[in-house]
């Protein structure tokens, strides 16, 4: 397992804190979304003796997951991404197939240990309003994923980049008059079979599999072996319809259970943490995804790799 970060910013500032906490892999956002180029961003990254291994997040993919007119655009977008990151040498990208939005939560401000501020969902508090997009049935999604497999995979395992879906986030059914699709460890069964090539993978994200209720996520890492292409390490407290992020050492996992896990498995792949809590001092403006949190989160990932080696 290598540790990775993403880091919000993606600045000079926070790259050598990753570096100075011993991470090797950094997570880049959509270099679009930044106004940037992968090439300037690995570039950036590489200069702090850092490697980009893996884009995540704000990929525009609303008319694929519709179905709309507008998905061959949104299609192009992808390959176009693909193939530079096999120019470029990174490796995983992971996505996801809500139909609207990424991670959806009710509250930034909930109290973890000794005051710190975590991302929180209560069904019970959600907003009312529908999902941009309107409405859409499950059979709808499945028929899009479909498609869009069927058309990014080939790309993919051509130019030797790995994909990673992501669960959904919460994963419940319907949130905001929407139905959704990724929600159970069953979904990404149905996901593999749809296309069986080895890079039609998963991001495991640990606390979407945990807040889906009392699934053994150890057992499920072991479950899905070689498909895991990438990790969030992260955990919760509670499951849907209401669930809050903890700190990495103070949810209902055995975190070091899954350490051992991802060993058996033989998984070398990158794992970052995620959702972490804003400490103290922290303006909590970027809820999740402040770099104090990271340092503890990487401090105790890193003490269970050293705690789990096998014996020398």
């Amino acid at each position: 397992m290598r540790i990775a970060v993403a880091c919000t910013p993606h600045v000079d500032s926070t790259l050598r804190l990753a570096a100075q906490m011993g991470a090797s892999d950094v997570v880049a956002r959509y270099p679009a979304h930044l106004g940037r180029t992968l090439d300037d961003m690995v570039a950036q990254a590489k200069g702090h003796g850092l490697a980009i291994s893996i884009v995540e997040g704000y990929i525009p993919h609303d008319e694929l997951t519709h179905g709309r007119e507008g998905r061959e655009r949104q299609l192009a977008g992808y390959v176009d991404l693909v193939r530079d990151m096999a120019r470029l040498g990174v490796e995983i990208l992971c996505s996801n197939f809500m139909p609207d939005d990424d991670w959806t939560r009710t509250t930034t401000t909930a109290s973890e240990r000794g005051g710190a501020l975590a991302t929180a969902f209560d069904a019970a508090d959600l907003d009312p309003s529908p999902g941009r997009g309107g409405p859409i049935t499950a059979a709808r999604l499945w028929d899009n994923l479909a498609w869009f497999l069927d058309r990014i995979v080939p790309v993919a395992e051509k130019e030797g980049v790995k994909l990673a879906l992501h669960p959904d986030d919460p994963p419940m059914s319907p949130l905001k008059h929407q139905e959704r699709i990724i929600i159970s460890p069953e979904a990404f069964e149905r996901v593999f079979r749809l296309n069986d090539s080895p890079t039609n993978g998963m991001c495991f994200c640990q606390g979407s599999f945990a807040s889906m209720g009392d699934h053994d996520i150890p057992a499920l890492i072991r479950r899905f072996g070689p498909r895991i292409h990438y990790v969030h390490f992260r955990d919760v407290a509670g499951a849907v319809p209401r669930f809050r992020e903890t700190f990495h050492d103070n949810g209902k996992t055995d975190m070091a259970a899954c350490i051992r896990a991802y060993r058996e498995i033989g998984f070398t792949g990158p794992a970052r943490p995620d959702h972490v809590p804003s400490l103290e001092g922290e303006s909590n403006e970027l809820a999740g995804y402040h770099m104090m949190g990271r340092l503890f989160a990487v401090g105790y990932m890193r003490g269970l790799l050293d705690a789990t080696a096998p014996c020398r």
